[in-house]
């Protein structure tokens, strides 16, 4: 259940609560990517004092084959497999289905692949992939869905379109006709496809609103097309799909994405970027990114971010964090992981309180030229 709690007037941002089986969830909202059940290189307690993480995201896909469903099921859901007592959503493995290329083939029915493991053969149909979720547990649930490379031919996207609409006919026809597992209610969204074209989107928009479902995610972006498409798609959809439910940018981005995408009208986000670039020594602070392997950051005594709101942040000195990425220590890792995602949070957060205050595109325009810069 969604509550509308305020709206720029300027803007589409907004802010507002997600009601869930495990706790609220105040939006705008970024979710650390957990793909296996765990936020790579970061334990339950950073999550939750460090980061302020409201909820992680987990993969159908890769859940699916390890550690399986039994083991799942057995522990009583995922949250209690992974001591993450808060919120979580999963992502059907539309997106991972695209990626694994030439060891996957899809069909009417569904996709048919092998194991990025062990080279077993799977199919992945609408059904299976609403049982799969139900045995998860996540309390988001996503639609399967085809996410169409970019670029994308006309006729291609329109065919792809066409198979994900009716396989989400079969989604929600699924999960309607069963029950959650672990005594508390799932939410299940609609993905928005249609690659780049205006016509497919509004197309996608308007058939997945007649489910009335309780969000909407719009999917198939930040996959290599330029920013001002994906920010043209985005104002589209948004000015379609209701503004009293939440709507999900799948996979988006950098902290100025993040927040482009915020003034129109996007209330979630999940990215795999803060840890990625963290182990790869790239920091987001509040000055601008900064590349911690540079030899600039030598003998640089200073806290690693003055702003940051982690532990880490003053506790470790630049020139300690450069010294353990030359090193190749894991601890330069995990401190770099910690930092983005609680920059990742903190920025989110200021955006919520400055939506609620009134000021949000102001305020923007006052961050977005700085954290954009290269230090």
């Amino acid at each position: 259940m969604y509550k509308l709690e305020a709206t720029s007037k300027d803007c589409k941002a907004k802010a507002g609560e997600i009601t869930t089986g495990h706790g609220i969830i105040k939006t705008p909202i970024f979710m650390p990517v957990g793909t296996v059940g765990s936020v790579k290189g970061i334990g339950i307690k950073e999550l939750n004092e460090e980061i302020n993480a409201q909820i992680i995201l987990g993969n159908t896909y890769h859940l699916y084959l390890r550690p399986g469903l039994d083991i799942i099921r057995r522990a009583g859901g995922i949250q209690k497999f992974n001591a993450w007592n808060k919120p979580m959503l999963t992502d059907s493995g539309g997106f991972q289905v695209y990626s694994l290329g030439k060891i996957r083939k899809i069909t009417e029915n569904g996709c048919t692949f092998q194991s990025h493991i062990d080279g077993s053969r799977h199919e992945f149909t609408p059904e299976k992939v609403m049982d799969i979720q139900r045995t998860i547990g996540a309390d988001i649930i996503m639609a399967f869905d085809e996410c169409t490379p970019y670029p994308c031919d006309y006729k291609y996207a329109n065919n792809s379109l066409n198979m994900t609409l009716k396989w989400l006919d079969r989604c929600f026809n699924r999960f309607n006709s069963t029950m959650p597992l672990y005594g508390y209610d799932q939410m299940l969204f609609p993905i928005v496809q249609g690659s780049v074209y205006e016509d497919l989107r509004k197309k996608c928009c308007n058939e997945v609103i007649k489910y009335n479902a309780e969000g909407y995610a719009i999917g198939g972006l930040s996959v290599g097309e330029p920013a001002e498409d994906m920010y043209r798609i985005i104002d589209l959809c948004t000015d379609i799909l209701p503004k009293d439910k939440p709507c999900y940018l799948m996979g988006v981005g950098t902290p100025e994405n993040i927040l482009e995408a915020i003034e129109r009208g996007i209330d979630m986000f999940d990215c795999v970027m803060p840890t990625r670039n963290g182990r790869n020594a790239m920091l987001f602070t509040w000055e601008g990114t900064m590349n911690m392997r540079n030899q600039k950051w030598a003998s640089d005594f200073s806290p690693i971010d003055k702003n940051g709101t982690a532990s880490v942040d003053k506790l470790y000195t630049k020139a300690y964090l450069r010294h353990l990425f030359v090193a190749k220590e894991l601890l330069a890792m995990e401190i770099a992981s910690i930092h983005n995602l609680a920059f990742y949070l903190d920025l989110i957060k200021n955006a919520r309180e400055h939506i609620l205050q009134g000021d949000f595109k102001q305020w923007k325009q006052s961050v977005i030229g700085k954290i954009s810069r290269k230090l």
